[in-house]
């Protein structure tokens, strides 16, 4: 009760509930049989999906033309999306035609895509069906594929006509990926959101999947931070690199040959690896350091530090790279992060400080 009691204090005030529409914003929370019907209507609709998203969720996709795509980063491929194109092309998709992505984070990335390239740009949107896609992936109009084993490295900005986000749907997400989703909103809450942190400090991993309503407003305020952001920055020239707290390790561990981390996975250690580091050149306290480190481990995420000359190499590799020097989010307060610029040699020697 406690948990829900802070939850509506800090969300009542900026949450407006039209329709489950978050603000004035293309996000919708709640039921998405109900909201894809409402926000689609009078239009041809094709959804592309995986295959297990096709058996789970037919209730919701067999109601329309659908394209199958595979599943795993390898599916998130230039060769998935022409794929894709050749099967728009023979069902004589066209400009009037929505495209709507239903999956997680793979799905999304690829419909966005495909969508906003095919034919010079189509209008889409995404139910998204993991917690990962509703608070991070599927919002703020970032949409790529997997290029030579590197996350993301050809894309386009281009925003979603719609983003609904239904908790239902998490039901039979593995605590694993339901657990990658919530590494996104941890990260969320040390970037501006100290009550946010507080409240996820209050809670775990079973009172969020036992308790939808409470994950909803949870939700909604993930969104809202990430929402904030992007509208001030769609494409990422100053404030949204905020958002990339803890990816630019993160990435560079999900590109290493035999990489067994998850994204929400990898976004934890990155985050505690950079949280150390600024810890050790005096930018962060003590006290912050390892209630940031608690809250990853109470979730069940290994955050044991751990630093070589390969992840440094590939980090070396990451796409937002300026020449020689990167753009290093470090967390100065639990709500507060620094964008730091600093070269390769520089960062090497702060994480091996």
């Amino acid at each position: 009760m406690k948990k829900v009691l802070l939850l509506s204090i800090i969300l009542t005030s900026t949450v407006a509930k039209v329709m489950g529409r978050i603000d004035n914003s293309y996000v919708y929370v709640g039921r998405a049989v109900n909201l894809l019907k409402e926000l689609t209507a009078g239009r041809r609709v094709i959804v592309i999906t995986d295959e297990n998203l096709c058996e789970c969720c037919g209730e919701l996709i067999q109601q329309y033309e659908h394209i199958i795509i595979g599943t795993g980063e390898r599916s998130k491929s230039l060769e998935s999306a022409e794929q894709v194109y050749c099967e728009l092309i023979s069902r004589g998709a066209d400009r009037h035609t929505m495209i709507v992505g239903v999956g997680g984070g793979i799905v999304t990335d690829i419909t966005g895509f495909v969508a906003s390239t095919y034919m010079r740009g189509v209008e889409f949107g995404f139910v998204a069906t993991t917690l990962l896609a509703q608070v991070d992936a599927a919002i703020g109009g970032k949409n790529g594929v997997n290029v030579a084993g590197y996350k993301n490295m050809v894309g386009t900005f281009c925003q979603p006509k719609f983003v609904v986000c239904d908790v239902e749907l998490l039901k039979t997400l593995p605590t694993r990926e339901f657990c990658a989703g919530l590494a996104e909103i941890i990260k969320a809450a040390i970037i501006c959101d100290p009550m946010l942190f507080k409240v996820l400090e209050d809670g775990d991993v079973e009172y969020w999947v036992g308790n939808p309503e409470a994950l909803e407003q949870v939700v909604r305020r993930a969104v809202e931070i990430k929402l904030d952001i992007v509208t001030k920055d769609e494409r990422e020239a100053g404030l949204r690199r905020v958002l990339n707290l803890g990816h630019t390790v993160a990435h560079a561990i999900e590109s290493r040959p035999g990489n067994y981390y998850n994204h929400g996975e990898a976004v934890a250690f990155g985050t505690v690896m950079v949280a150390r580091m600024a810890c050790s050149n005096g930018l962060l306290s003590g006290n912050d350091l390892e209630r940031i480190v608690r809250l990853f481990e109470s979730y069940g995420f290994k955050v044991a530090f751990s630093f070589s000359a390969e992840l440094m190499e590939a980090i070396g590799k990451d796409k937002k790279r300026e020449k020689s020097t990167l753009h290093l989010i470090v967390p100065t307060a639990i709500g507060e992060v620094k964008d730091m610029a600093v070269t390769l040699v520089e960062l090497e020697e702060m994480f091996n400080k």
